[in-house]
C-alpha cells in the first residue's frame, strides 16, 4: 500500500526548459556577486565543479560541506564569510526567475489531491540547492511548504541522484518502505532509477529529461492530468 508520495521539483511540479533557466541562474548569481572579488567566467566553473562534487557525494558530509569546502580549497576562508551574500542573491535577484518558468496550476491540484487521499507528500528536488533557493523555487509552483513532510536541500542530504543512497535516506528518515513509497519525477536516468529499489514510480512527460536515450515504455506515465487518475486509483 502506498502511504507516502516523493516529487521532484525542477520539471515536475516546476515546469521550465533546464538550459534557460541554468544560464539565467549562473548568470544572475555570477553578476551579483561579482562586487566581492569573484570572477565571472571562474565563479561559473567553480559552481558546477562543486555541484558535480555534491552529486557524487559519498555520504561523509553534508552537500552544503562538500560544496563550501571545495569553494574553500579554491578561494580561501573568505567564503564563509561571503555566504551570506550567496543567500542574499537567492533572497532578491533569484526571485526573477519565475519569469522564465512555466507555472501549471494542475500541480496544486496534484498535491491537494494526494492530501484528499491521505498521502503523505516529501519534496524529492536534487538537494544541491541551499534552502533558501529551494524554498523560493518551491513557491512558484504556487503550492505551499507546509504540504511536505520533508523538502531535501543540500544543508539536510548527504547524497544526490541518481545515487540510491538519496531515496533511501529520505525512506529512512521518514520510516517508510519501498512498498509505501512513490516516486514522481521528469528525468528518466535520475528519478526513475529508484525502481531498481523497489519503488513505485510515475514519469511525468510534460518536460521529459533522457538525456542517455534510455527506453522508458516501463514506467507508469503521462501528463499531468494522467497522474492524478493514476494517484486515484492507487490502494485499490
Amino acid at each position: 500500500m502506498i502511504k507516502n508520495v516523493m516529487f521532484d521539483l525542477d520539471g515536475t511540479l516546476l515546469p521550465f526548459d533546464l538550459e534557460t533557466f541554468m544560464k539565467f541562474y549562473l548568470g544572475s548569481l555570477s553578476k551579483d556577486v561579482m562586487n566581492l572579488g569573484y570572477e565571472p567566467k571562474e565563479l561559473i566553473n567553480n559552481i558546477l565543479k562543486g555541484t558535480y562534487l555534491m552529486i557524487k557525494n559519498d555520504g561523509s558530509k553534508t552537500n552544503k560541506e562538500v560544496f563550501w569546502n571545495f569553494f574553500e580549497s579554491v578561494y580561501g576562508k573568505k567564503v564563509y564569510e561571503n555566504e551570506k551574500y550567496f543567500d542574499r542573491y537567492y533572497e532578491t535577484t533569484f526571485k526573477e526567475g519565475k519569469k522564465i518558468c512555466n507555472i501549471n496550476p494542475k500541480a496544486v491540484e496534484v498535491i491537494k489531491t494526494c492530501k484528499e487521499l491521505g498521502f503523505n507528500i516529501t519534496l524529492a528536488t536534487n538537494p544541491i540547492f541551499p534552502k533558501v533557493a529551494t524554498y523560493e523555487r518551491l513557491s512558484w509552483t504556487g503550492i505551499d511548504k507546509d504540504n511536505f513532510n520533508l523538502i531535501t536541500t543540500y544543508e539536510n542530504s548527504r547524497y544526490s541522484k541518481p545515487n540510491l543512497n538519496y531515496f533511501k535516506d529520505i525512506m529512512n528518515k521518514l520510516n517508510y518502505k519501498a512498498d509505501e513509497t512513490l516516486m514522481v519525477g521528469n528525468d528518466v536516468s535520475e528519478d526513475m532509477v529508484i525502481k531498481d529499489i523497489g519503488v513505485s514510480t510515475f514519469l511525468l512527460t510534460d518536460c521529459l529529461i533522457n538525456s542517455k536515450n534510455l527506453d522508458y515504455s516501463c514506467y507508469n506515465q503521462g501528463n499531468m492530468d494522467d497522474l492524478i487518475n493514476f494517484l486515484k486509483g492507487l490502494n485499490k
